[in-house]
């Protein structure tokens, strides 16, 4: 009797789950299909505009060690700017710089001609900043909405367990489980969805506004050399180590600005130059 028991038991079926994610999401029809592709597209677009502005970020910010190295060793600002990469946005300032005084020359009023240079290293900085801010409403959008878009979803959800248990006559857990599923399913991808959004624009804005101290600094050491016909530059560090033998006078190399100085016989001297770090 048992054996014929045990034997009936392992000829039946298992149960099959009815309350999986593809279930809850066919129960939902038509509504929960297009509330979960709304929030896979917001999902899909935050990683594009973070993955690309994080690599322009870091391309501007490696474009800068050129500057730093580069640039202002050079004898004049064209010499410079060929130095520096076409597309760049530090290439773009030193560029506006130069049209700007080719042009400043037909005003009259010297003031007026400083205040033309500012104005326009002012408007290519603006413009830089704002195409780095670029798509960054698009995640701001998203961090604020996908909450809301996905609480939609639980209110149908709900809704429809109500329908549900009101036809039925009763709240058994047949009826209202896989619309209650589904309500659970649409918040937690809502909030999956908003989180790295707003962690991706919060992010970011830091890192802008960093870039943003950089070219605000650059800029006004543009207007500064163009200004006094290049006879200003960032201050640059120099630091000199000597060593000689005993009873020789030491001897120091010359700065930028000074004239040159004479090393004694078996002196050596060392320069090194360092510049602000990013």
């Amino acid at each position: 009797m048992l054996i014929d028991i045990l034997a009936a038991a392992g000829g039946e079926a298992a149960p099959q789950n009815q309350f999986g994610f593809l279930e809850a999401m066919e129960q939902g029809g038509v509504i929960a299909w297009t509330i979960f592709g709304v929030l896979v597209i917001m999902s899909v677009g935050s990683f594009y505009i973070l993955i690309t502005k994080l690599l322009e970020q870091n391309k501007i910010m490696s474009q800068y060690k050129a500057v730093r190295s580069q640039f202002w060793r050079a004898n004049s600002l064209s010499e410079g700017a060929s130095k520096l990469d076409k597309n760049s946005a530090w290439r773009q300032l030193v560029d506006d710089g130069l049209a700007a005084e080719a042009q400043h020359h037909k005003l009259t009023d010297q003031l007026e001609a400083h205040d033309w240079l500012h104005g326009s290293l002012a408007r290519s900085e603006a413009s830089i900043n704002a195409k780095l801010t670029g798509g960054l409403s698009f995640l701001a959008t998203v961090g604020a909405t996908a909450p809301f878009v996905g609480l939609l979803g639980t209110v149908i959800g709900i809704y429809r367990a109500l329908i549900n248990i009101g036809l039925a006559g009763s709240a058994s857990i047949d009826k209202v489980a896989g619309p209650v599923g589904e309500a659970l399913i649409m918040t937690a991808i809502g909030l999956l969805v908003a989180v790295p959004a707003v962690l991706a624009y919060n992010w970011l804005q830091s890192r802008n506004k960093r870039i943003a101290e950089l070219l605000s600094g650059f800029s006004t050491d543009l207007l500064a050399n163009m200004t006094s016909r290049g006879t200003i530059k960032p201050t640059v560090v120099t630091k000199t180590t000597t060593t000689q033998p005993a009873g020789k006078t030491a001897a120091t190399t010359p700065v930028s600005g000074s004239k040159p100085g004479t090393i004694p016989a078996g002196a050596t001297a060392t320069t090194t130059t360092t510049a602000p770090k990013v």
